[in-house]
């Protein structure tokens, strides 16, 4: 199926890991992407690598917890190139501990990122689609979302408000437009780069070298759901290592 090449992309969180590979993928595939992260210096690398390769891509730095940066990005997307076609929220973060450590400036963090930064993603790109006709949001949930553990209690609690959103824009989204959740297992990431307790991050990083997959394996996962015809919404998909419990 030749459903992704020309397609405009907005990628939230795209200078490292799974925004990273799927910006990569989606370019060798023959969409145009319109990158957003923090990282200014490593967007400007994976640019450079895009359009090395013949992609087309464009970048702008943003911070997903300021609702007009998301405006901006989205912005970008159809000033340069006309049309928005999909809006990846991407973007997250987890610094996980356990409830009795009251780290509750990483609890608001997280909920700032993960929540509220798809939410604006949402705002931004719903009327462009609504006014196109057409439109495909896509949204990085997690396992933990499936399965909890101890110290991942508000990690957990923002994948589920992920999965919960995007099942109710997809139940308003009506006829024109698509809403895919896509759930990873324990992938390759600098994630665990965030976590303060020493114990906790060992055994991430134990769990991450012995089991965790590419982010690549994810990125074929958005694809899959973007190159279906445009009647075809595929609704959630989970990625999960074989030996993830």
């Amino acid at each position: 199926m030749d459903h992704i090449k020309g397609k405009v992309i907005v990628i939230t969180g795209a200078s490292s890991g799974i925004g990273h590979a799927t910006a990569l993928l989606l370019a060798q595939k023959g969409a145009i992407v319109v990158l957003g992260a923090r990282s200014l210096d490593k967007l400007e690398q994976l640019v450079s690598q895009i359009k090395a390769e013949g992609g087309q891509a464009t970048y702008a730095a943003i911070d997903v917890t300021q609702r007009q940066h998301l405006e901006k990005l989205v912005a970008l997307a159809l000033a340069t190139y006309g049309k928005l076609d999909v809006l990846i929220n991407n973007a997250g973060i987890a610094p996980i501990s356990l409830l009795d450590e009251l780290q509750v400036e990483d609890w608001d963090m997280m909920i700032d990122v993960n929540i509220k930064g798809v939410l604006y993603g949402i705002a931004a790109a719903l009327p462009v689609f609504r006014k196109q006709g057409f439109g495909h949001i896509i949204n990085i949930a997690s396992t933990a979302a499936l399965k909890i553990t101890p110290a991942a209690a508000v990690y957990s609690g923002t994948k589920f408000a992920v999965r919960a959103i995007s099942e109710g824009l997809r139940q308003e989204a009506g006829p024109n437009l698509r809403v895919t959740i896509i759930t990873p297992g324990i992938i390759k990431t600098n994630l665990v780069d965030s976590i303060a307790s020493p114990g906790i991050k060992a055994q991430i990083a134990e769990a991450m070298d012995s089991i965790a997959i590419s982010p690549d394996a994810i990125a074929r996962a958005m694809a899959y759901a973007i190159e279906q015809p445009a009647d075809v919404d595929i609704s959630e998909i989970v990625v999960r290592p074989t030996a993830q419990v």
